[in-house]
């Protein structure tokens, strides 16, 4: 089953995108945009970025759970994963990302 891309808005108006495995298990979060056509330039970076490793910025959160974001060619932050228990739970993740994002549809859930 192929990733999707869940765009919606947020409860402050403003518009994100999750991507999502195969499984429906949230992979990668998107910052807030002012503009729909922002989140869909952003998904469009997601696609264009994620079969990139070294657009992946691997990190450790304050309580030493890991996380990655996915970076633009600009180094702008395109998205953020999930805090994990593990970095192999994390390196899967970025896997992941790499194998649904190129090719996620899009599901626009903002009407």
């Amino acid at each position: 089953m192929p990733g999707t891309f869940d765009l919606k808005k947020s409860t402050r108006g403003k518009f994100m995108f999750n991507l999502k495995a195969g499984n429906h298990e949230i992979i990668l979060t998107s910052e807030l945009y002012e503009t729909k056509a922002g989140a869909q330039n952003g998904i469009a970076s997601v696609k264009t970025n994620a079969p990139s490793d070294s657009r992946y910025d691997r990190r450790t959160a304050k309580d030493d759970s890991p996380y990655f974001v996915l970076k633009a060619g600009n180094g702008e932050i395109i998205g953020k994963s999930e805090m994990y228990k593990s970095t192999s739970g994390m390196e899967n993740g970025i896997e992941s990302v790499k194998k649904n994002g190129p090719d996620a549809t899009v599901k626009d859930l903002t009407s």
